[in-house]
């Protein structure tokens, strides 16, 4: 969760702007900024450890007056929050602010390394800086020598260039779910990773495509495409109000936070993992061995979305830790009068740390003498602060009542604490490790491409929007997605929806089928493939119409299916995480051709703050 800006003018200091944009932006990153700007022929670079303020303080103590730079407030992804772990990032004659996540990390940095390269950050965008540089010594204009760069990237990024060979202009890349943003104005151009930063300076913008190269001047913005064709593109004026702004042109604020999914999951996973050592590191929570020797089992507790989280967790952290695991709504765990004790880890999940039922469950937990350690959203919300230890999800803000980015981010920190617990545990041997944590990295850029989707889906939503009744199947893992499904869908368009374990179904709902009711079957390759057929199979028997979500390249489901919604495979626990977006979109787009209010749902809240 980064920010990004850059400008190029005369008309004011290039620092008054990138701080301003930045301040705009500072919610997306505030571990560390900085900025880097021409002076006199070379770039001056200024960074600072912590919020922007503490950038503003140095920028004042020693201030840069050039017309020509770029600026980064960071969320930290490779690295540890730290100074030199900051953006912007220096090879030789090159500077870069990035983006996104490099998942190529490791073979560039070694090979780097091989080429007598000295790294002086843990970071992926010094590797960036560190290749285009190569290039220009190599004798390649820096356009060219970006290209070559972008060519050995594997991941998602949006980056902005300065080099001291080139003093006149600022070179920027996409490629990704990271938004790069240009604007032009009187002899000035802009660029921004988000359109708030530069509003009050141009109303012309576009933006940059996946694979595509901007060259940012007092000219104006040139685009091309990575063969080096020109693109041309018009600009377009934005008028926003402020309520717009903060939506990114976006039409509601829920179709905006599912596509800011993948950018949620790489902060949420943060520097939490190394890809280099296979080793985690959840914020300094202490899962040794030691510290976890007498926890025999867990106790998940949560309400709504958060609570379907939990009921993944389940298998998460027995399959992977092989712990037991108990899941309760957080609203009945009370009464049930629960046996618990210091044997016992509570794991209460909520998005804004304050729901009423899951702090009562929490501090039933501490009073029975069982640790607590939540799963969060919210800095310092009271959740957090009568745990004994936090895990907090980097989803950023969620507007929309029905949660999107904070049920998948919540989905990969169950993942995070159930390998850490494995390790501890000693269940889960080195190859697994950093093959769970390869997984896991590719996580983001599959959901982009399961988001490239959106189209396709709101077909779909436009044939069965009519419908008065839908019903969501799926099996082991892909039980709660069904129920998590079926919620948002009842959420946002009070359609009557339910989730059922595919295997239940002839216990009761087959009675429903007919031809009037629309059945979602999360069909992917598992271990259960070959039942959730027989089941979908079941539904077809008797003139049902389905819907089936199943992996790329299943060639035989199309045959038994109304409509197939194809997504990538990704293992059997974090293709949860990739079945959740199409139904999502789903729900979006039924609700939003019924015309519901699908921001602020009739009769729900965001934070339900009593019991």
């Amino acid at each position: 969760m980064c920010g990004i800006v850059g400008f190029i003018g005369h008309q004011q200091p290039a620092m008054d702007v990138l701080i301003d944009g930045l301040r705009r932006l500072e919610y997306r990153g505030y571990d560390s900024a900085g900025v880097a700007i021409f002076d006199d022929g070379h770039i001056q670079v200024r960074r600072a450890l912590g919020k922007l303020h503490n950038l503003e303080s140095a920028l004042r103590d020693r201030p840069l007056p050039g017309c020509v730079g770029i600026g980064h407030t960071r969320w930290a992804t490779h690295g540890k929050p730290s100074e030199r772990n900051a953006h912007p990032h220096r090879a030789g004659s090159v500077v870069v602010v990035h983006n996104g996540i490099i998942e190529n990390y490791g073979e560039l940095r070694a090979a780097l390394g091989q080429s007598g390269r000295v790294l002086d950050s843990e970071t992926d965008t010094e590797l960036i800086a560190h290749l285009i540089d190569l290039g220009i010594e190599g004798g390649a204009d820096p356009l060219d020598a970006t290209r070559a760069a972008c060519a050995r990237l594997v991941g998602s990024y949006a980056f902005a260039v300065l080099c001291e060979r080139d003093p006149g202009r600022i070179l920027a890349a996409k490629s990704g779910g990271s938004p790069i943003i240009l604007g032009v104005g009187d002899k000035a151009a802009y660029l921004a990773s988000d359109i708030p930063a530069i509003l009050p300076y141009t109303r012309d913008m576009i933006f940059l495509e996946d694979g595509e190269f901007a060259v940012l001047s007092e000219a104006g913005v040139q685009v091309s495409a990575a063969d080096g064709r020109p693109v041309e593109r018009d600009f377009k004026a934005i008028h926003w109000d402020p309520v717009s702004a903060e939506k990114g042109g976006y039409d509601r604020f829920m179709q905006k936070e599912i596509f800011e999914q993948p950018r949620a999951i790489v902060d949420t996973i943060g520097t939490r993992i190394s890809a280099l050592s296979g080793a985690l590191d959840l914020d300094g929570i202490d899962l040794s061995p030691q510290a976890i020797a007498g926890i025999q089992r867990l106790c998940l507790v949560a309400c709504g979305t958060a609570y379907y989280s939990c009921m993944v967790g389940k298998y998460l952290y027995e399959q992977i830790a092989r712990i037991p695991v108990e899941v309760d709504l957080a609203s009945e765990f009370r009464y049930r009068q629960p046996i618990i004790d210091s044997s016992v880890m509570v794991i209460p999940v909520s998005q804004s740390g304050e729901t009423a039922d899951t702090l009562a469950a929490l501090r039933e937990g501490r009073r029975a003498g069982a640790r607590v350690l939540s799963i969060c959203n919210a800095l310092d919300s009271t959740i957090a602060r009568e745990s004994h230890d936090v895990l907090y999800t980097h989803a950023g803000p969620e507007i929309g009542v029905a949660s999107t980015k904070a049920f998948t981010t919540q989905l990969v920190a169950h993942y995070l604490l159930a390998l850490a617990l494995g390790i501890s545990r000693g269940r889960v041997g080195s190859e697994e490790v950093r093959r769970r944590i390869d997984e896991l990295t590719r996580l983001p850029r599959l959901v982009e491409r399961v988001l490239e989707l959106d189209g396709e889906i709101r077909g779909v939503a436009q044939k069965f929007f009519h419908a008065e009744d839908f019903l969501f199947l799926g099996r082991g893992i892909m039980y709660p997605i069904a129920l998590e499904g079926a919620l948002k869908l009842k959420e946002i368009s009070y359609i009557h929806a339910e989730g059922y374990a595919a295997g239940e179904m002839k216990h009761g709902p087959i009675a429903l089928i007919d031809a009037n009711l629309p059945v979602v079957v999360i069909a992917n390759r598992s271990p259960v493939y070959e039942k959730v057929v027989s089941n979908l199979e079941q539904v077809r028997s008797r003139d049902g119409v389905v819907i089936a979500v199943a992996s790329e390249g299943d060639a035989q489901i199309a045959a038994k299916a109304d409509e197939v919604i194809y997504i990538p495979d990704l293992g059997e626990h974090l293709t949860a995480v990739l079945a959740t977006v199409p139904l999502q979109l789903l729900a979006y787009h039924v609700a939003a051709l019924k015309g519901t209010d699908v921001d602020q749902p009739r009769n729900l809240a965001k934070s339900v703050t009593v019991e």
